[in-house]
């Protein structure tokens, strides 16, 4: 699999990565099986796919200890990527950003890892009781102990903390230049999709002009851009899509002309591509530094994935996606 660089400090992954939350948390828990998720992340890696990207609160922390059985037969082939300052509550997450805490929090995700070093570690959610300069500077003190080798923010949680009349992610780039005059930012993870892409407006060219890396949560639109889902269908419960606004029978139904489109793109391709590697490609195709991180549980969709690194979008594929109408359902 081709190789792409994240931060100055140029640590290489493969073009794709695994999203692994599904394994453990937040999608049919019905259908997790350890031992199927332990055969998908031997598979990514088998292909290249070498970025795992994990957090403690997945689970939580089954998620690190289910990726410590693969690690601790497979730790060369891997680039760990693991995140701090969330908890989950009874109802609700609560953020946590002590230096104390987050010292404690990266030796406990080390144990279950199975590892002695983090290749990326990232700030989950900023503490809003703490200066995020003072959390940042025990992520770095972190890296000078020789236990995490990267520092990254993660954003995915941007939507919620906007302010009214805000920019998605204004606060992320007031947060990025606070924290970049303590230690370097290598990374930020930020949802980038066909329909999603508001990164590109103001996230990704911050990246782009410091040279920081940007990985791409849910590039996959939560599994509606694969063409896989039925509007109606219906989610279980504890699944993240039930109270989801583009989940609804009604919205899902609205933006079938989005997969529509990819299903064109797919087939000027061959028969064989996906919508899903073609919404990747997409992804793959906003810059050298960006890398998606799909989501998923089992082999057959990490080989899926892990295809899409060899798919060249043409010029008329990405006009003709650029052309595709705006996902409908607000996110607010």
């Amino acid at each position: 699999m081709e190789r792409r660089t994240i931060g100055a400090t140029a640590l290489a992954v493969g073009a794709v990565g695994l999203g692994c939350m599904p394994m453990n948390w937040a999608y049919s828990t019905s259908r997790q099986r350890g031992d199927e998720s332990v055969r998908a992340v031997h598979r990514a890696l088998d292909l290249g796919a070498t970025l795992l990207d994990t957090a403690d609160m997945y689970g939580p922390f089954t998620n690190e200890l289910l990726l410590g059985r693969v690690l601790r037969q497979r730790r060369p082939d891997a680039f760990v990527s693991t995140k701090v300052g969330l908890l989950v509550g009874e109802q609700h997450l609560v953020a946590n950003g002590r230096p104390g805490y987050v010292k404690r929090a990266c030796d406990a995700s080390l144990r279950r890892l199975q590892t002695d070093v983090i290749d990326l570690y990232q700030l989950h959610r900023a503490d809003p009781e703490v200066p995020v300069e003072e959390t940042w500077g025990a992520m770095a003190d972190l890296v000078r102990a020789g236990k995490v080798r990267a520092l990254g923010l993660c954003a995915v949680g941007a939507r919620s903390a906007r302010r009214p009349g805000a920019r998605l992610h204004d606060a992320t780039v007031r947060q990025l230049e606070r924290v970049q005059q303590v230690f370097p930012v290598s990374a930020v993870e930020a949802e980038l999709s066909v329909w999603s892409p508001e990164a590109l407006r103001t996230l990704l060219p911050w990246c782009v002009s410091r040279g920081v890396g940007f990985l791409a949560a849910m590039p996959l639109g939560n599994g509606y851009l694969t063409g896989t889902l039925t509007p109606g269908q219906g989610f279980e419960p504890e699944d993240l899509r039930a109270r989801h606004p583009r989940f609804t029978a009604e919205m899902m139904a609205a933006n079938q002309p989005i997969v529509a489109g990819l299903r064109r793109v797919a087939a000027r391709h061959g028969e064989d591509v996906t919508p899903a590697q073609v919404a990747l490609a997409w992804v793959l195709a906003q810059g050298r530094h960006v890398v998606p991180v799909p989501g998923t549980k089992r082999e057959r969709w990490v080989s899926e994935n892990a295809a899409a690194a060899g798919l060249r979008l043409t010029g008329r594929d990405l006009a003709e996606l650029r052309g595709l109408p705006a996902a409908q359902g607000s996110w607010d």
